[in-house]
Order: structure tokens, then C-alpha cells, then sequence
């Protein structure tokens, strides 16, 4: 239960008389649950299913909830005795109504089916389980039908986290058609865009999966406990949830007329369902450079310095709240040296008191829950402790977890909060100001103990590690995220990549603009999300373009050219990284919408949002031929009658009534902002 809902349930339990309606065993009884405008829950309370309905529609049909407790299977529809009680609530999401259904039978633990309401198109659900000694890893908060929806219809796979080049994936829902989503799942029609969104705002505990079966006459069914090593990346079962009362993750169900704008709100509840630990950040958007876009392993004081000095000298026009970060990834060890024996930190911080004088603004890279090392033995110790490696890896039964060529450490180990501490604390006396984290999911995976015997699940342990990584920092660094989880990261940092690692090529720029088409929603669970670094290098100027505006529509611009050495690069960076338009979009920070939700593991084509009276649109060509792309009003939902300025070209090209046609060249973008007619 999310922190927001937990107090004020409290007082509410000191302020309200929870209202007894009904306790049946065999009279039908029917509980009317209304929520939004003219959308009610209708629970059966003789045969422990419901059904929802929206403006007078049927949208969700004959829904229970089940667990399995202590090795038993419990569902809703097995219990004999079912009460409803309702009482008002004052959360994160406003003044609403909790109602609980409390579900009883002789020799079996007491359920309960909450729901939560508000004046909104969506209400949320959760399971619990109350008893003497509560042992599960398999709640079902809800399992049913949902209406049958008509059209071009598409089920989203939405990855875990971006790790392993995953990419999200619409399937058409059809036939024998079944997709297990991670944490939450949409289902829609292409065409009128009208369709559900259901999933998990509550990520501290468990893992959540979302399957729906076009073939078993629209299933759908949410599971807390999913794992599957492909998605969430764990090698065994989800770890057991204990205690006299356990409870599932909180539940956001709805069914939208554009499915986008329910994931704009599932974003957003996330947001105050788990409100952010990280310290708030109150600053622009941050835009920059980071080393592994090309130097990569070649990073030398020398280059970083010559990289600085270029933004300081030649890139003047490209800032945000004045300051531009440059970030050196990995290998930045490269920079150290030893005295007495000890690492030498006085080389990174000449480098960070350089940008800092130059007017920007320093960054580092770390990856806290992983051993690189490994390979040379148990014994090492780890910095800041006398703890060995070995002590800290993450034990999965006889053997130890790992992926991306590391071995994943435990989060609640002594040792491995050592060595945070010992780390941060040389960051910040170096005078970083940023800092890129990586590979987070090493951190969240399952495993068959963690030196802290109150976890007892790789989310639990995730939330340990992070909370102690982020404490630590004590609010001195912007925090942004690399390869991680991509909802439970959300209260850790400030701005997460969408996607894995992209360079320079039209390739690269549709990869990441799979996780834009999406997962552009996610704007709303992070202050901004990013691209990756933009790189340039020597690639034509339309995949120049491209890979630049895959950037800006995904909210921040952080680029990668090696600009140390001369090259074509420069000059494209001096032409559009200091482009006053695209740096206003930038500086608004937020991910465009895209235009259509029907490419399967692709990219969408064409990409829309709306700053100020302003509609600015993206188009993108990710094919090697010339292609022509139609922009329709309606379609893009922008006003019918507008003028249209091409801004990369900074053309005119005068009046925009009802539709256009665009022709690109092939492995080509471009960007229109569309001006309302006075």
C-alpha cells in the first residue's frame, strides 16, 4: 500500500464509521460502486464477481481475485460470507472513497477486495490476505473479460527494464494471440485508439505481469509474483511475501476513448502512488555530453578536457538554465592513480574544477550492484569495507546471478553499502554535480537470500539499495539512470534513458524511438526521459537529423561525438545543437506523443505535442527508400487551420488547412511547429 493511502486510511479510521451494507451467504445482493462520470464497479456479493461499466457500456466482465497462500489456491468465488463496507478517504490522489469487500469461510484466511474512487475515468484495486501466518509469491488482484474491441486492434509488451537491447512490441490481438506485459498492459484499437490500460502503480514489493488472451474471449489477468527470465531477468521463482497481513500491488484500471491518454494517467499515478525519494529537482532540463558515445575506453583527462573546452569555446548557444553537463563514463578510472597504495581521486577533480570554471557542469559514471571483476576470484575486498566480493554476490540456490558480462551484488549487504559510501563520498568531494547510474536491474532480480532476512524479494531489495544509494548522495547530483527498471526507478532518479544504448545511425534512432512510441508516457513517472547520446560521427545528414530529433522529442539531449578531435561532427553540432527552436522544445522537457501504436517491435513514424498555443510535429523516414507521409488534422489532433514553419530549414511554408503530405528522403527526419491561425 502506497505511503499517500496508508495515512490517510489512519485517519480515517479515527474520523469515519466504516458503513456496513451487506453480509450474504445466499441472497443475491448487487454493491454499485461509482466512479468518474457515469462509470460504476457492479459486484456480485452472493458469487464474489464484478463487472465495470462505462458510459452505460460493459468494459470489464465477471471479475475475481485469487491468491495462493501457504500452498492453497484462494479465490473470490470459493469464500461463503462477503461484506461491503465503504469510508471516505483524503489521498495523494484527492478526496475518493475506499470500499472493501471482506471475504470469510471457515478454516480459510480472511480476504479482502478493496477499490479505490475517485472523480477520475479509473479506479484501483488491491488484494489482501489476512491470517495468523501468510506466505505467498502469487496474488491475482484481478483476472476476467474485458469487452471485445473491434478494429485494428493491438496488445502491448512492455519490458521490465531496457536492458539487452528489449524492445516494446504491439501485437495484433487476434486468434491465439497471448501477451504477458510487464507491470502493465494496454489493449486498442489502432484506428479510434479507444481501448484499456491496467497495471501496477506500487513496485516495492513485487513484480507484476499482465496477460491478455485474445482467444479465450478477451482474458485478462494481473499477477503479482511474475517473473520471467527473459523479461525481469530472474533466474527463479518470485520470492515469498510473509506476514499476518500481505497485500498486493495497487491496482490502475480504466478503459480509455484513447488509450494514450490512459497511459499519460497510469504515468502519473505512479507518480503520487510512489511519490519520488530522490530530491526534488527544481532545476532546467539537463542537456550535455557523455564519453561513451565514441571515446568510450579511450577517455583520457586530456580528451575530457578538450571536450570541455569545445562546449566552453564553440557550443556558447547550447544551454539550459545555462549550463551544459559533461559526463565521463565509463573508464573514467583511466584517470586515477595511485598514492601509497590508495586511488588518487586529485585527477578527477581537476577535471570537474575545469568544466565548473568553464561555466559547466561535471559528471560522473558508476555502477553500484555489479561485480566486473568477478572472474578473478571471491577474495578481493571491496572498497570502503573489509568485506570480500564474494560475501556480496548475489546467491541464486548454489550458484550466483549474472548478466551483461557482471555479476549482480546484494543491494542489502554491508559491504556493498560500504562501498557506496565510499564511492559517493570521492564524487562529491571531487565536486561532481551529476551522475549516471547503470545497470539498476542487477539489483531488483530474485534471489534465494539477502543478507538483510526482512527481504525477501528482489524489489524489497532493490528499494534497500536505492534508498541507500540515494541518501547518500544527499540531493548534491542530478541522478540519472541508465539500463534499470523502468516504473520502480521512477522514486530513485531524476531522468532515465527510455531505451538501451543507441550511437549514430538510422538504425539506433528507430530502436530508441520503439521505446518513445511506447513508453513516451513515462514523462510523467520521471522529471525527463532521454535518448541515450546523440551521435553524429560521420553519418549522412539526414540520419544526422534523425538521430538529432530522436533526442528533442524524447524530452532532454545528451550527445556523444568524440569532440577532442576534429572531424564533420563539429560542424553539425554548431549548426543544430545551438538551433534556438529545438532547444525551447528541449527546455520543455517532455516526450512527444506518437502518432500511431501499430508497428509491432518498430518505431511510429510521426510524433505530436503541443508547447504553448504551438503544435509541433516529427516526422521520421527509417527506411532506405523515399517515402511520403500523410499529416492529417484530425489525425494528429491539431486545430484544422494553422501556418507551418519547417525548423531545422527555418522555412515558412505558409498555410496548413486540414492536411499535408511529407516526402523524406530515405534515413531522413524533419521537424514542423504549427502556429494556430489568429
Amino acid at each position: 500500500m502506497f505511503i499517500s493511502i496508508k495515512n490517510a486510511i489512519k485517519t480515517a479510521a479515527l474520523c469515519l464509521v466504516m458503513s456496513l451494507a451487506a453480509s450474504v451467504n445466499a441472497q443475491s445482493k448487487i454493491i454499485k460502486i461509482a466512479y468518474g462520470a457515469n462509470n460504476y464497479i457492479s459486484y456480485n456479493l452472493t458469487s464474489g464477481l464484478y463487472n465495470v461499466y462505462q458510459k452505460g457500456e460493459t468494459v470489464f466482465t465477471h471479475i475475481s481475485a485469487s491468491a495462493v497462500v501457504n500452498g492453497q489456491n484462494l479465490s473470490t468465488a470459493k469464500y461463503t460470507n462477503r461484506a461491503y463496507a465503504k469510508a471516505a478517504v483524503n489521498t495523494g490522489f484527492g478526496k475518493g472513497v475506499k470500499h472493501v469487500v471482506t471475504l470469510s469461510a471457515n478454516g480459510l484466511p480472511t480476504m479482502q477486495q478493496v477499490f479505490y474512487t475517485y472523480n477520475e475515468g479509473s479506479f484501483y484495486t488491491q488484494l489482501i490476505i489476512k491470517g495468523k501466518a501468510i506466505s505467498t509469491n502469487n496474488m491475482v488482484p484481478l483476472e476476467g473479460g474485458f469487452k471485445q474491441i473491434s478494429g485494428n486492434v493491438y496488445s502491448l509488451f512492455m519490458p521490465f527494464d531496457n536492458d539487452t537491447f528489449i524492445s516494446y512490441n504491439a501485437k495484433q490481438f487476434k486468434g491465439s494471440e497471448k501477451v504477458t506485459s510487464a507491470e502493465v498492459g494496454a489493449v486498442y484499437d489502432n484506428n479510434t485508439r479507444g481501448g484499456l490500460v491496467v497495471g501496477s502503480v506500487e513496485h516495492m514489493v513485487w513484480k507484476t505481469g499482465v496477460t491478455t488472451a485474445a482467444a479465450e474471449s478477451n482474458a485478462i489477468k494481473v499477477v503479482a509474483g511474475y517473473t520471467e527470465e527473459g523479461v525481469t531477468r530472474d533466474k527463479i521463482a518470485h520470492g515469498m511475501v510473509s506476514g499476518s497481513e500481505v497485500s498486493s500491488p495497487l491496482i490502475f484500471v480504466g478503459y480509455f476513448a484513447d488509450y494514450r491518454a490512459g497511459l499519460e494517467a497510469f504515468g502519473k499515478a505512479n507518480r503520487i502512488a510512489q511519490p519520488p525519494f530522490v530530491a526534488k529537482w527544481t532545476k532546467p532540463t539537463p542537456i550535455g555530453w557523455n564519453s561513451w558515445g565514441v571515446i568510450q575506453e579511450k577517455l583520457t583527462f586530456d580528451k575530457a578536457i578538450k571536450v570541455a573546452d569545445f562546449f566552453a569555446d564553440s557550443l556558447r548557444g547550447f544551454r539550459s538554465g545555462n549550463t551544459a553537463y559533461i559526463d565521463l563514463d565509463s573508464y573514467w578510472d583511466n584517470l586515477l592513480t595511485n598514492k601509497n597504495g590508495e586511488r588518487d581521486f586529485s585527477t578527477l577533480k581537476e577535471f570537474a574544477d575545469h568544466c565548473k570554471a568553464k561555466g559547466l557542469q561535471p559528471g560522473i559514471y558508476w555502477a553500484p550492484f555489479t561485480d566486473w571483476g568477478f572472474k578473478s576470484g571471491p577474495d578481493r575486498k571491496m572498497e570502503g569495507s573489509n568485506h570480500t566480493w564474494g560475501e556480496a554476490w548475489t546467491k541464486i540456490g548454489s550458484q550466483y546471478h549474472e548478466l551483461d558480462g557482471a555479476r549482480a551484488i546484494d543491494p542489502t549487504h554491508p559491504g556493498t553499502q560500504a562501498r557506496i559510501n565510499y564511492m559517493i563520498d570521492h564524487f562529491k568531494a571531487c565536486g561532481f554535480t551529476m551522475i549516471k547510474i547503470d545497470f539498476l536491474g542487477h539489483a531488483a532480480v530474485e534471489s534465494t537470500g539477502f543478507y538483510d532476512k526482512g527481504v525477501t524479494t528482489g524489489m524489497q531489495a532493490y528499494r534497500k539499495g536505492m534508498e541507500h544509494l540515494i541518501k547518500r548522495i544527499d540531493g548534491q547530483m542530478l541522478i540519472y539512470a541508465a539500463i534499470s527498471p523502468s516504473l520502480a526507478s521512477g522514486r530513485y532518479v531524476h531522468t532515465r534513458r527510455i531505451a538501451c544504448d543507441a550511437f549514430k545511425s538510422i538504425k539506433d534512432s528507430r530502436y530508441t524511438l520503439n521505446s518513445v512510441t511506447y513508453g513516451w508516457w513515462q514523462s510523467y513517472v520521471y522529471d525527463h526521459i532521454d535518448a541515450d547520446h546523440i551521435v553524429f560521427s560521420t553519418e549522412s545528414e539526414g540520419a544526422n537529423r534523425a538521430r538529432l530529433l530522436s533526442g528533442v522529442i524524447t524530452g532532454t539531449l545528451m550527445t556523444g561525438d568524440d569532440y577532442a578531435a576534429d572531424g564533420p561532427w563539429k560542424a553539425r553540432a554548431k549548426q543544430y545543437l545551438q538551433n534556438p527552436e529545438l532547444l525551447k522544445i528541449v527546455r520543455n522537457g517532455k516526450a512527444f506523443k506518437p502518432v500511431d501504436g501499430n508497428v509491432g517491435e518498430g518505431a511510429s513514424s510521426i510524433f505530436v505535442n503541443k508547447i504553448g498555443k504551438c503544435h509541433y510535429v516529427a516526422v521520421f523516414n527509417y527506411t532506405n527508400k523515399e517515402a511520403t507521409f500523410k499529416l492529417i488534422a484530425k489525425r494528429l489532433n491539431i486545430p484544422a487551420k494553422c501556418s507551418v514553419t519547417e525548423i531545422l530549414g527555418k522555412q515558412n511554408l505558409g498555410s496548413f488547412r486540414d492536411e499535408m503530405e511529407v516526402s523524406l528522403l530515405p534515413a531522413d527526419a524533419i521537424i514542423y511547429r504549427f502556429d494556430p491561425d489568429k
